[in-house]
């Protein structure tokens, strides 16, 4: 049985200017047995993330805190429950409007790697 604390997560700064915890990423464990990586992510008030892409599926799942999504062309609020799908190659950002942190659980299939994402 594998299970993660979050705590035990080393926490780094993703190339989107997000905070992350890396919870599982099949490169990094014998034997995954699952294709996709799973990150909790963190955005400070006022701030939001780079614009980026991936060249795969996401979808962030926000656990606290309110945001203003941005993928292509549209924007719209999100906030605590709500699920939001990335597609591949899909420009997106995601800016806090609250007044705490904007957490959330960042599901990229198949897994997230440096060399399919673009920073604009």
């Amino acid at each position: 049985m594998l299970i993660k604390d979050l705590k035990d997560c080393e926490e780094f700064l993703a190339g989107d200017k997000t905070i992350l915890r890396e919870f599982l990423h099949p490169d990094k464990m014998s034997d995954a047995g699952f294709r996709y990586s799973l990150a909790h992510a963190t955005v400070k008030a006022g701030e939001s993330s780079t614009p980026h892409a991936l060249k795969t599926s996401e979808v962030y799942y926000i656990l606290e805190g309110e945001g203003e999504m941005h993928i292509g062309d549209e924007v719209a609020n999100v906030y605590a429950g709500q699920a939001i799908v990335i597609p591949p190659d899909a420009k997106q950002y995601i800016k806090n409007i609250g007044a705490g942190d904007l957490k959330f659980l960042c599901i990229v299939d198949p897994a997230w790697r440096k060399e399919d994402e673009i920073v604009f």
